[in-house]
C-alpha cells in the first residue's frame, strides 16, 4: 500500500495563533494527487494583524462568515505523514494533529546547504520545480504554498533517497545552516570559516546560550 503524505499549510493572524486559511494536497509515495487538493477559509475569532495581511492578503472581511477551525480540521486528518515547510510553525498551529510532521525546510537545508536561501519560492525557481498552481492564487496563500511544497518534497525524495525514518530524524534535529549569521565572519560559510580560523568555531561552541541551530551546524561542519 502506498504511503500517503499530506502536504499542509496554514495562513494565520500572527506568528502565535489564529488560522485564517488551511489547505492540503496529497502524495501517494512520490506521485502528487492533484485531485486531492482542498482549502478552507477559517474564521480565527480574532482580528488579523496588518503584518499578516501584508503577507497573505487575507482580510477580516474575507473570513468573517467562514467556519471555525474545529469545523474543518477533520478534513485534513487521515494521512500517514504531514509535510510542511517550516513544520514547527504549522505543527504549533494544529496541535490536534496526531501523525508525524516532516519538515521540507530542514530537509532542503540538509540536502542543498550551498543554496543562498531555502524559502519555498527560492527553491521553486532554483530547483526548477514542476509546479501546477490554479489561477488566481499567489505565494503565501495556503493552497499555492502546499502545491509548491508537494513538488519540493517529491524532488527531495527523488534526489536524496532518504527513508521516512531518516526524514523524521532530520526534522527532529536543529536546522543545518551553511553560513554564519552574526559576528566577524557573518555571511561566510562554515566551511570557509573552518579553513580560515577553525578555532573561532571551537570558541563559539563554548559560549553560553548558543543557538541550537548554530551549535548543530558547527559540529556538523567541523566533522566534514
Amino acid at each position: 500500500m502506498a504511503t500517503k503524505y499530506r502536504t499542509i499549510d496554514t495562513e494565520t493572524c500572527d506568528f502565535d495563533s489564529g488560522i485564517v486559511e488551511i489547505a492540503s494536497i496529497d502524495l501517494n509515495d512520490t506521485e502528487i494527487d492533484y485531485n486531492s487538493q482542498q482549502s478552507h477559509f477559517v474564521n480565527p475569532q480574532k482580528p488579523i494583524s496588518i503584518s499578516a495581511m501584508a503577507i497573505h492578503h487575507i482580510t477580516d472581511e474575507m473570513v468573517v462568515n467562514s467556519p471555525i477551525i474545529d469545523e474543518v480540521i477533520a478534513n485534513y486528518k487521515g494521512a500517514d505523514y504531514l509535510i510542511a515547510h517550516n513544520a514547527e510553525f504549522d505543527k504549533r498551529m494544529m496541535q490536534e494533529m496526531d501523525v508525524p510532521f516532516i519538515c521540507t525546510l530542514k530537509l532542503a537545508r540538509r540536502l542543498w546547504p550551498e543554496l543562498e536561501s531555502h524559502s519555498n519560492q527560492y527553491l521553486r525557481y532554483a530547483l526548477k520545480l514542476d509546479v501546477h498552481v490554479p489561477g488566481g492564487l499567489h505565494a503565501h496563500r495556503a493552497l499555492y504554498d502546499c502545491i509548491v511544497t508537494a513538488s519540493l518534497f517529491k524532488r527531495i525524495k527523488d534526489d536524496s533517497g532518504w527513508s521516512d525514518t531518516e526524514m523524521l530524524e532530520i526534522t527532529n534535529q536543529p536546522s543545518l545552516l551553511s553560513k554564519l549569521r552574526f559576528g566577524k565572519y557573518k555571511g561566510m560559510t562554515f566551511t570557509e570559516v573552518k579553513k580560515e580560523n577553525a578555532g573561532y568555531l571551537t570558541w563559539l561552541l563554548g559560549q553560553p546560550d548558543l543557538d541550537p541551530d548554530v551549535e548543530f551546524s558547527i559540529n556538523y561542519w567541523l566533522e566534514r
